[in-house]
Order: structure tokens, then C-alpha cells, then sequence
């Protein structure tokens, strides 16, 4: 079942369409290999995907969160890695128009790079603190030297990094005692990329380690101060949204399978089967539930007075939607049965990817946790 809430919603969705058309011929290979999805990066850049949440004054399609959702799901049918790397693109793009907390110049500078094709993501989790949502300190510093910031650090689950032109690195700042936000070019001395992500699930992503040896930093890229105050972010919403495409993914092939595997013990096809009935009914209505939920939740988000009482749904939406895709993925090789253990078999693939969103923010824990104190602590 289609979410378009317009005309317009559905026309774009066709044209991305016919620029997707390839990516799931190209996701076998791309997994067995280990290789970046370079194509079909540039293939949504060459059609102009990666400025959809873009403000329309810089040349952008002035893409809406509801927008970016529909296009990254539809994408992660067809590879979940490619939908995951440009999405963080996107939705780093759409958040700094949401929030316009920088200054003027610095945010114009690098809008007008991402009119011209750059792509941009942030780097701020490491290997001494883990995902930053748990509020560890960044190991990476940022000291001033003249006019200028020093970093030295090193950032993993750095997404797309084969193709990155910009990063927007965390660091801690000792003479101000708080973490700052560094936007950082591919191309400053100092910035390599360590090729270290080798990974069973979203291999694709080119997740490798941003390292940073005395690059120097001009001060009006130091962009933003983390401040104590944490708001939800709409923008998040993309993780549960490529991971519910993966799982539709697996659900259309299961149903496919039911309607042709006809084994000579049975009359005709295996949908004829209570069991299997039952497993593609309960498919069907935990996707139902899941995009219901996520898409809803994303409408509300558009009303810019509801946005700061939507940080519990935002973190909710993320658990529910992600665990309900790894039930879905589930069910549906219960009914594929052993082929779809087969290495050749996208089932396979679609298991593995489908569980890397446990590990994507916010934690499962975390959700939890914060569920039960918005009303054992809620203010009234």
C-alpha cells in the first residue's frame, strides 16, 4: 500500500523508479565483493537525488521529511546500503535547513557545494566511546592554533566514506570544555580514510575510519557547539525507513515464492498451505503496522509546532519499525525454507542487513528507557 500524500509524492517515486532500476541486479555482487556501491551513488547524483532535501533557493527540490522517507524505503528495496549511505546525505542536509542554528556563511558555502554534487556526512562515533548517543566524551580534540582549530582523532562508522567531499566531525574542545562540530573537506592535509570496515551486514556502506592528523581547521568551520538540551530529530527517521524497505524487500520475494513453488507432494503452490497463509498474513500486518506508524509519525513532523513533543515517538518509531523488519525478514525464510540460506539467494542477504539496524541509534535500551520515564517522570 502506497503512503503518497500527494500527486507529486507519486511522480517522484516513478522517476526514481527508472533510476533504481538496476541497483538489486548489482547488490548480489556488490555483498560478495565487499564493494562500495559506487553506480549507483553516482547514478542518484547524476538525477539529482542527492539534493532532494536541498532548499529550493540553492537549487534543491526542497524535499520534506515525508519525501525523504518514501524515496530512501522505495531505494532500500532494491539495496539497503545504497539507501543507507546516501540517506544520511540527505538527512544531514535536511536537519541543518530544519534547525538553521549556523552562521550564515559556513551553511551557504556548503549548500551551494551540495548543489554542485557533494556529498557530506557526519563523523562522531570511536572507538574508545561508541555510538555518541551515549554521551561519551569525543578522544578527538580540537585546540586553537592562531586563527585556526588543530584536530587530531580518529572517527569510525564513517558511512559513505569512499565518496564523501565533506565531514562534519565531533571533537572536544579543552579551552571551551565542551564538544564542537567541525565541517572538514575531503581534501585538507591531514584527512585519510582507513579502510577498515568488514562487516557481514551493510558491507555496502564503506563505513571505514576517518582519521585526522593535525589538519587545521579554519574558525568559521567551526560550526556548532553541542548544547545539554537533546531534542528529537525527524531526520533519524531514515534508519527505520531503510530497514522496513529491506523487509518489504523480503516480503514481496516470500510472496513470489509462495505463488510458483509448487513441489510434486501438493496439488499446486505452496500458498495453498494454512501455515503458510498464516506466516504471509502476519508479514503483511506488521508491515502494515510498522509503515503506518513511521509515516504518521513523519506527518506530524511537518507541523513545526508539534516537533518538541515528538522525541519519545521519534526514538519509539526507530525500535518498533527496526525490530518489526527483522520479524518480517524472519518469517518470510520460514517460508522460502532452506534456499534461503543459499548464498546466492537474496533472503540471505536481506537477514544480514536487516539486523545491522539494532546497532544504528538510537539503542534499543535507550528507547526503552526513555519510554518508561516519559510518564513515570512526566511534568503535569
Amino acid at each position: 500500500m502506497p503512503f503518497f500524500q500527494t500527486k507529486e509524492q507519486e511522480e517522484m517515486i516513478k522517476q526514481l523508479d527508472s533510476v533504481i532500476k538496476n541497483f538489486s541486479k548489482r547488490s548480489q555482487e556488490l555483498d560478495e565483493t565487499g564493494a562500495f556501491p559506487f553506480k549507483n551513488i553516482e547514478e542518484l547524483k547524476q538525477a539529482g537525488y542527492s539534493k532532494l532535501t536541498l532548499p529550493r533557493e540553492y537549487g534543491g527540490r526542497g524535499g520534506s521529511l515525508y519525501d525523504y522517507l518514501l524515496s530512501q524505503e522505495r531505494i532500500a528495496r532494491e539495496c539497503g546500503p545504497t539507501a543507507l549511505s546516501i540517506g544520511w546525505h540527505l538527512g544531514i542536509v535536511l536537519n541543518l535547513s530544519e534547525k538553521n542554528t549556523w552562521k550564515p556563511e559556513p551553511l551557504r558555502e556548503l549548500f551551494q557545494e551540495v548543489s554542485k554534487g557533494a556529498l557530506i556526512n557526519s563523523a562522531a562515533s570511536e572507538p574508545q566511546t561508541g555510538s555518541p548517543t551515549r554521551g561519551g566524551r569525543p578522544a578527538t580534540t580540537a585546540v586553537k592554533h592562531g586563527k585556526e582549530w588543530i584536530i587530531n582523532g580518529r572517527k569510525n562508522y564513517t558511512s559513505m566514506a569512499p565518496v564523501l567531499d565533506y565531514f562534519l566531525v565531533s571533537a572536544w574542545v579543552p579551552e571551551e570544555e565542551t564538544i564542537g562540530w567541525f565541517l572538514i573537506h575531503r581534501d585538507v592535509p591531514g584527512v585519510s580514510i582507513d579502510e577498515t570496515w568488514d562487516m557481514i551486514s551493510m558491507q555496502g556502506t564503506g563505513s571505514h575510519d576517518l582519521v585526522l592528523e593535525n589538519v587545521a581547521v579554519e574558525d568559521k568551520h567551526f560550526v556548532e557547539k553541542q548544547t545539554g538540551i537533546k531534542k528529537g530529530e525527524g531526520w533519524l527517521l531514515h534508519i527505520p525507513a531503510c530497514y522496513i524497505g529491506i523487509a518489504a524487500a523480503a516480503r514481496d520475494y516470500a510472496i513470489d515464492f509462495a505463488k510458483t513453488h509448487s513441489p510434486n507432494s501438493l496439488p499446486g503452490p505452496i500458498r495453498d498451505l494454512p501455515n503458510v497463509q498464516r506466516t504471509i498474513g502476519e508479514i503483511e500486518i506488521q508491515l502494515k503496522q510498522a509503515r503506518h506508524f513511521l509515516y504518521s509519525v513523519a506527518e506530524k513532523w511537518e507541523n513545526p509546532d508539534k516537533r518538541d513533543f515528538l522525541k519519545t515517538d521519534l526514538a519509539a518509531v526507530k525500535f518498533s519499525v527496526t525490530n518489526a523488519a527483522i520479524t518480517i525478514v524472519d518469517k518470510a525464510m520460514r517460508v522460502v525454507g532452506a534456499k534461503s540460506l543459499q548464498r546466492n539467494n537474496p533472503m540471505q542477504r536481506y537477514y544480514r542487513d536487516v539486523r545491522a539496524g539494532l546497532h544504528n541509534p538510537p539503542m534499543d535500551d535507550a528507547v526503552i528507557t526513555l519510554a518508561a520515564k516519559s510518564v513515570l517522570y512526566d511534568e503535569k
